[in-house]
């Protein structure tokens, strides 16, 4: 992956980053990883081949902890384990979600707490978890992953498009409340981004072309697409930039 900017103030910097070894989450860790940053990443499948291949491409080995990230208690444990590792992390990238589509007659209330778990309780206590160490640090950076979903009003997957609403809100609440101790805290809403996943389960030619042309620009995305963004937002080039919702979807939706 190339990248055209160099953000020299994440060289170092202790990142973590839920869902960083496959789809766009790889492409963020990878991201950081050439910035020159000590990155931690959860997931629940096994990415030692990832970290091989980031190892030999970059000259450094990220750290990868299993954990399923609706498990609270695993989560924060792997917060202490990336602390006890590279130090207490100022960057926190909350990218790990689930669109799994479904319709509202369908929801029962368990698949209701399930996805409510991973799409908007997780980001929260991850970021209950690293907000003290960036206190002692005298600042840091968390981003959220939202997506179009809600702007758009998608009708495919309504608790998706509730949990992404919900952190728009939890993002502009915690942006006040730790703003004071120099924590920003920001959203970024992606448009539809080709993960292997979504080609092996959602991409249809015809529903592409139909999205394409909402698109102002015409090109579809890839992950690597939305990684300087993610870098931007962690980099001290946007230290007054808090509380927003960055979006990087081609043209869908227009905001302001």
């Amino acid at each position: 992956m190339a990248l055209d900017a160099t953000f020299h103030d994440l060289k170092g910097k202790s990142v973590f980053i839920t869902g960083g070894g496959s789809g766009i989450g790889a492409s963020i860790t990878e991201g950081f990883l050439a910035q020159g940053a000590k990155v931690a990443f959860v997931g629940r499948s096994d990415a030692t081949a990832f970290c091989d291949e980031m190892e030999a491409r970059h000259g450094a080995r990220p750290l990868f902890i299993q954990c399923d990230i609706t498990d609270t208690a695993a989560l924060k444990a792997a917060v202490e384990q990336a602390t006890q590792a590279h130090g207490a992390p100022t960057v926190l990238v909350n990218n790990a979600a689930n669109d799994q589509r479904h319709n509202t007659l369908d929801v029962t209330e368990e698949f209701w707490d399930w996805a409510i778990a991973i799409n908007l309780k997780a980001y929260f206590f991850a970021a209950q978890a690293v907000i003290p160490g960036m206190k002692a640090a005298g600042g840091g950076a968390i981003i959220n992953f939202s997506s179009i979903s809600y702007m758009m009003g998608g009708s495919e997957y309504p608790v998706y498009v509730t949990a992404n609403s919900g952190i728009n809100g939890m993002t502009r609440g915690l942006a006040r409340e730790f703003g004071p101790d120099r924590i920003r805290v920001n959203a970024l809403a992606p448009g539809w981004v080709l993960t292997q996943k979504q080609k092996e389960l959602w991409v249809t030619p015809e529903g592409l072309s139909a999205h394409v042309a909402r698109q102002c620009l015409k090109d579809t995305l890839d992950p690597e697409d939305v990684v300087g963004g993610v870098l931007f937002l962690a980099s001290n080039v946007s230290k007054m930039m808090t509380g927003q919702a960055l979006v990087i979807d081609g043209g869908v939706v227009v905001t302001g």
